[in-house]
């Protein structure tokens, strides 16, 4: 026989065991890329013939561009076969996040990154979607109208939000992930990334988007999942597989997500043990410390296994002054919150957006946690963490005498009640509200005891009665007022707006978009022109009645302006923009879309002359 069929059947036997191991392990790698994966196009017989679904419902998402009470622009458009699509442009039809870009970042109203965050997690939103039928994902279509490029994580989940029996243990599962990449392109497009294979079924299906490469907002209209009702026999059509991906696996595997086994690594009793440390003895403690700062937190788990020196380095609460969970919201859980308990004693920054959900995290398992670890606690970060209840609240309240920062964006589900305890917290100086149930009564009691608030976010507040009303108290107790977000407020009038710009004289930051009520006839945008002259951004976006007058008051009177949208507005003219753009010499951003006296040919004028502006035009084709 010759010597090369041995060979031959060696590598055959080798190639074998390689695609056993993948498929062994093809659910366990949590960022496995599209190059490493199987490809969603398996082979399936008759019997078990492929399932396409569009959405059925939008059961959870973190931020949109539309109003609570109304189906424009708003995350609910992803349900059902497509509205727009092949079509092209910007569409009220369509769902759309809140931000795009970077400006956002560059506000006054920003706040600062976490330093220890795992550079793995780029996710800015999410949006999580259901379907009729659970299946075995063969492939999930994204169809993208305007601005793609977004999207950059898709996961399944093993719980069915239809049953009636709930799983008792829920998992996540990451079918694709990819890292944000510039998409040179606006026109339509159906997305079809290569997904990997699941051992479960689903029906629960979650995009999560990165905008910060976008030129504009991106909009989404409909989302595609194909499916065998049965478990899909694992095709030859694979990628290679190389010992390095083996390798990568295994590191995965051990990682778990990053908190999987955190219990496990913290309280791990086994520590080597050695004559001596070699070098590390002689280095000063503060040193070694500050570098295991620029450590993730499932880093700190595996060093602290190593010897006994390290595992008192990586416990050490100076360790976790700042702490970001967020990007592991998949794994994050009770017992997760316990064992980091102990070395969480002077956290004071944290974040927990996302965090929770589904029972991962319960009311009791969070008050425990705060009643050891919140009073050096500075920040909270709740975003989106549906666990909250009033309980929760009023934890926060006793248990968060120094807060200073607390986000509850989108934390639909808290009972209007719950908001009354945070008038006890009086050290605050930022809130974030955004898509909260906050009712008229206690966001006055709030304003009236939390006198040092610099940053307010009430954007899409739907349950507040009069705003005049909630201005006029802010321009009476919130004199430090910096930033405040109104975008949608649905009545506010020019007598909350000149209340607010007297009592307020250091707004650097205003957001009126979406406020149907603002009329430039009373005076109101030219009163805010002269009375807040320190204006950085301001937002009049979709307000018709914006002129001339409004444009040259803010050329006059606010040369410190960076941002400024005026989407919609029939009345300015690219004279006056001119004047602008002349007056304020840090002017970075200028949205004039659906400005019907500025066409095409002004904005190319424009930017032929000021080069440095980035000004935004969408088109409907």
């Amino acid at each position: 026989m010759s010597p090369v069929f041995p060979m031959l059947t060696v590598l055959t036997m080798f190639y074998y065991i390689c695609l056993r191991r993948r498929a062994r392990t093809a659910t366990r790698g949590e960022m496995m890329n599209s190059h490493r994966t199987i490809e969603s196009n398996n082979r399936t017989s008759p019997l078990n013939a492929e399932v396409v679904q569009y959405v059925k419902e939008v059961v959870d998402f973190s931020s949109h561009y539309g109003s609570e009470n109304s189906m424009s622009y708003t995350m609910w458009n992803l349900s059902g076969v497509p509205n727009v699509f092949p079509s092209s442009g910007d569409f009220t039809q369509t769902a759309v996040f809140r931000t795009y870009g970077t400006w956002w970042d560059q506000c006054p109203s920003a706040s600062l990154p976490f330093k220890r965050t795992s550079p793995n997690f780029q996710s800015q939103d999410y949006v999580e979607l259901t379907f009729e039928q659970q299946v075995y994902p063969t492939a999930v279509h994204v169809l993208e109208t305007y601005h793609p490029g977004a999207v950059i994580r898709i996961l399944a989940c093993s719980a069915n939000p239809y049953s009636p029996s709930p799983l008792a243990e829920v998992r996540w599962e990451i079918l694709w992930s990819e890292r944000p990449t510039k998409v040179n392109a606006s026109q339509a497009r159906q997305f079809k990334p290569c997904i990997k294979q699941i051992n479960f079924p689903t029906n629960l299906i979650r995009l999560e988007v990165n905008s910060s490469l976008l030129d504009y907002y991106t909009e989404l209209d409909a989302v595609v999942l194909h499916g065998t009702k049965d478990k899909p026999v694992l095709s030859l059509k694979t990628s290679l597989v190389d010992m390095n991906d083996l390798e990568d696996d295994i590191c995965e595997e051990k990682d778990g997500c990053g908190m999987d086994n955190l219990n496990k690594k913290f309280s791990s009793a086994v520590l080597r043990e050695e004559p001596n440390n070699g070098y590390f003895d002689k280095l000063p403690y503060e040193l070694i410390q500050l570098i295991l700062n620029h450590l993730t937190i499932p880093d700190l788990c595996r060093l602290a296994q190593t010897c006994k020196l390290l595992n008192q380095h990586c416990c050490d609460p100076l360790q976790y002054i700042h702490l970001n969970l967020q990007p592991y919201w998949a794994k994050l859980n009770d017992t997760s919150l316990e064992f980091l308990q102990a070395r969480c004693t002077l956290v004071q920054w944290l974040n927990l957006s996302w965090t929770g959900n589904r029972g991962f995290i319960s009311v009791a398992g969070f008050s425990r946690f705060l009643k050891v670890c919140g009073s050096e606690l500075v920040r909270l970060e709740l975003s989106c963490s549906h666990f909250l209840n009033e309980t929760c609240l009023e934890v926060i309240s006793e248990m968060c005498p120094n807060l200073q920062d607390l986000n509850l964006s989108s934390c639909d589900k808290l009972p209007p009640q719950a908001f009354n305890h945070i008038a006890k917290l009086c050290s605050l100086r930022r809130l974030v509200l955004y898509r909260t149930k906050v009712e008229q009564t206690a966001l006055l009691s709030i304003l009236n005891f939390c006198s040092e608030l610099q940053h307010l976010s009430l954007g899409s507040c739907v349950m507040i009665e009069d705003y005049d009303v909630i201005a006029s108290m802010m321009g009476a107790k919130c004199k430090k007022l910096r930033t405040l977000d109104l975008w949608r407020c649905k009545n506010i009038t020019e007598n909350g707006i000149a209340e607010l710009a007297s009592g307020c004289p250091l707004l650097e930051e205003l957001d009126l978009g979406w406020c149907p009520t603002l009329q430039s006839s009373t005076g109101c945008f030219a009163r805010l022109a002269r009375q807040l002259p320190h204006l950085q951004k301001l937002f009049l976006t979709a307000n018709r009645s914006v002129c001339d007058t409004d444009i040259e008051e803010l050329a006059c009177n606010c040369t410190r302006l960076q941002q400024l949208d005026i989407l919609g507005t029939r009345m300015v003219s690219p004279a006056s923009l001119r004047k602008l753009l002349e007056s304020c010499k840090d002017l970075s951003l200028l949205d004039v879309s659906f400005c019907s006296q500025i066409d095409i040919r002004a904005v190319l004028e424009l930017n032929a002359n000021f080069p440095k502006v980035f000004i935004k035009k969408s088109f409907t084709q």
